[in-house]
C-alpha cells in the first residue's frame, strides 16, 4: 500500500495525545493572530521612535496584511510540496526570526520590509494548524477541538490591543516583537516533537515541478492590492484618491483573472472545485461574515472609547477583555453542545445573538460609562462564542483527507479577508454617517433657532462672569458648541455602524439552514 493510499490515510492515527497536539499547534497560531492587532496601539510610539509620520507608520500594518493575504490561499499547495509538518515548523521559525528583526529595525523602511517577511511566513500558520486538527481528530471530536482553536482566532485579536498597550507603556514598542522569540522557539520544539504528518500530508516534490506561475501571480496581484485598498482606503479617502482607484482596479483584475485561470488550469495552485461542495461554500461565506462582525466590532469599541470618551489605549483595550473571558468560558459549553445539536442551529443562534447584541450596542449615548460599554461588548461576544467552532466543523465535515490542506487554506483566507473587509466597512460607515449627522445637527445651531441663541447667550454670560472679554466669551462659547456637535455626530455615526453590523448578522441567518448534516456520532454508535 502506498503512502498516499486512502485506506492507509483512514487507518492513520497520531501517536501522541490529540489534545496535546491541539494545544501545541494552537499556541503557534495564537502568536501569529496576536501579531495582527498587537501593533495597532503602538503606532504612535513607532512613528516617534523611527522619525516618521503617523500615516507612514500605518504601513507596518498594511505590509503585514498584504503579505499574509497573498500566502494564505497557496499555503495548502506549499504544505503538499514540502510536507505539512516541515512547512509548519519552517513558518514558525522564520516568523520568529522576522519578529526579532522587526524589534531591531532602525528605520521605518527596515521595519516594513521585516513585517512583509513576517506576514509571508505567518500566513502559513493558521491553515496548517487547522489542517493538522482535521487529521488529528475524528469528526465526532472536532467540535471540541475547534473550541480550542477559537482561543487563537477569537480571543487573540481581542487581547492584542490590551497586551500591546501594556507592553508599549511599560517597556518599549520593540518588545511587542521580541516577546515572540521564546514563544516561537518553544512552539517549534513542541511541534517537532508531537506533530506527525499523515500519509496524505507528506511531502510531494513532484508538485514543485508543476508550479502554476500565472495562478500565483494573479493571486498575489489580486489579494495584495485588495489588502492595500481595504487598509489604506479610509486614510486616503477611498475612490477620491488616485492611489486607491489604481489599487482597486488592479485588485479586481487580479481576482477576476485568478478565478478564470484557476478554473481552466491543469494543475492550479488553488483548487476552486472545493466550492462545488455546498457545506464548504456556505461555510466559507458564513466565516467571512463572522470575521467581519468580529474584527469590525473589535475595532469600533476601543476606537470610539479613545476618540470620543478620552480613554487611554490600555483602558480602551480593557473594554474588550471581559468579553474575551466570557467567550473563553463559553467555548467548552459549545463544544459539548455540538455532540447533541446540529451545527446549523448553533450557528443560527449565534448570529441571532450577535445581531441583538449589536442592537443593544446601538443604544449608547454620549454619557455612557465603562461598565455599559463592557456589557454591550459581552452581549455581542456571547453570540460569537457560538459561531467559530460550529462553522469550522460544518465547513470541513464533507472534505476528504486529501482536501484538508487546500480547504483549510481557503477557509482561513475567507476569515482574514472578511476581517479586513469588516474593519474597512465599519470605519467607512462611521466617517460617512458622522458627516451626515453633522450636516443635520448643524442646522439647529443657527441664530434662527431660539433654543440655540438662548443657550449661547447663557454660555457667553457665564464666561464673561469668569473674566473673559465679550469677544473671547463669544468665540469660546461657539467653540464649545462646535466641539459638542463633533462629539454627538461622531457618536451617532458609531450607533449607525453598530446597527448595520446587527442587520448584517441577522440577514445571514437564512444561509445557516443550507448547511447539511446533523450531529457527528462516534464510531461506536449504531
Amino acid at each position: 500500500m502506498s503512502a498516499g493510499d486512502p485506506g492507509d490515510a483512514a487507518a492513520w492515527r497520531p501517536s501522541h495525545n490529540p489534545w496535546l497536539i491541539a494545544l501545541v499547534v494552537t499556541g503557534a497560531a495564537f502568536m501569529e493572530v496576536l501579531d495582527t492587532t498587537i501593533v495597532n496601539v503602538a503606532l504612535p510610539h513607532i512613528a516617534g521612535s523611527l522619525s516618521s509620520s503617523q500615516d507612514e507608520s500605518t504601513w507596518t500594518l498594511t505590509s503585514y496584511l498584504v503579505a499574509n493575504g497573498i500566502v494564505l490561499p497557496i499555503s495548502g499547495w506549499l504544505s503538499n510540496v514540502f510536507g505539512r509538518k516541515r512547512f509548519f515548523v519552517s513558518c514558525i521559525l522564520a516568523f520568529t526570526a522576522c519578529s526579532v528583526l522587526c524589534g531591531l529595525a532602525t528605520n521605518l523602511s527596515e521595519l516594513v520590509i521585516f513585517r512583509v517577511l513576517q506576514g509571508l511566513f505567518g500566513g502559513g500558520l493558521q491553515p496548517s494548524q487547522q489542517a493538522i486538527l482535521l487529521d488529528t481528530f475524528p469528526p465526532e471530536q472536532r467540535g471540541r477541538a475547534f473550541s480550542v482553536v477559537a482561543v487563537a482566532t477569537v480571543i487573540a485579536p481581542v487581547l492584542g490591543p490590551s497586551l500591546g498597550g501594556w507592553i508599549t507603556d511599560s517597556y518599549s514598542w520593540r518588545w511587542i516583537f521580541f516577546v515572540n522569540l521564546p514563544v516561537g522557539l518553544l512552539a517549534a520544539l513542541l511541534v517537532m516533537h508531537v506533530v506527525q504528518d499523515p500519509p496524505t500530508a507528506r511531502a510531494d516534490p513532484a508538485k514543485a515541478r508543476h508550479i502554476d506561475y500565472p495562478g500565483l501571480g494573479l493571486i498575489a496581484l489580486g489579494l495584495g492590492c485588495l489588502q492595500v485598498t481595504l487598509d489604506r482606503g479610509e486614510i486616503d479617502d477611498w475612490l477620491a484618491s488616485g492611489f486607491i482607484r489604481v489599487f482597486a482596479l488592479l485588485s479586481f483584475l487580479g481576482i477576476a483573472g485568478a478565478i478564470l485561470w484557476l478554473s481552466i488550469a491543469r494543475n492550479p495552485v488553488v483548487d476552486l472545485r472545493l466550492f462545488r461542495n455546498r457545506n464548504f461554500a456556505v461555510g466559507c461565506l458564513l466565516m467571512f461574515v463572522f470575521a467581519s462582525v468580529l474584527y469590525g466590532g473589535a475595532v469600533l469599541m476601543p476606537q470610539m472609547a479613545q476618540q470620543q470618551f478620552g480613554y487611554t489605549s490600555l483602558l480602551a483595550g480593557f473594554l474588550l477583555s471581559p468579553a474575551a473571558l466570557v467567550t473563553a468560558m463559553l467555548l467548552p459549553l459549545v463544544g459539548r453542545l455540538m455532540s447533541r445539536v446540529p451545527p446549523r442551529y448553533l450557528i443560527l443562534f449565534g448570529f441571532l445573538v450577535v445581531g441583538l447584541g449589536y442592537f443593544l450596542s446601538a443604544g449608547l449615548t454620549p454619557e455612557v460609562n465603562f461598565a455599559w460599554l463592557v456589557r454591550a461588548r459581552i452581549a455581542v461576544t456571547i453570540g460569537i462564542g457560538f459561531l467559530f467552532a460550529p462553522i469550522s466543523v460544518a465547513t470541513t465535515a464533507t472534505l476528504s483527507s486529501e482536501q484538508n490542506n487546500a480547504g483549510a487554506a481557503l477557509f482561513v483566507m475567507a476569515r482574514n479577508v472578511g476581517g479586513s473587509v469588516g474593519i474597512a466597512v465599519v470605519t467607512a460607515i462611521v466617517a460617512l454617517r458622522s458627516q451626515v449627522h453633522m450636516a443635520y445637527l448643524s442646522a439647529h445651531l443657527s441664530t434662527l433657532q431660539q433654543g440655540f441663541t438662548s443657550a449661547l447667550a447663557t454660555r457667553v454670560e457665564t464666561l464673561i462672569g469668569l473674566g473673559r472679554s465679550a469677544a473671547e466669551a463669544q468665540t469660546q462659547a461657539q467653540g464649545m458648541f462646535y466641539r459638542e456637535l463633533l462629539h454627538q455626530s461622531a457618536v451617532m455615526g458609531y450607533i449607525d455602524a453598530f446597527l448595520y453590523s446587527g442587520i448584517a448578522a441577522l440577514l445571514v441567518m437564512p444561509l445557516c439552514l443550507l448547511i447539511r448534516g446533523g450531529v457527528a456520532r462516534s464510531r461506536g454508535a449504531s
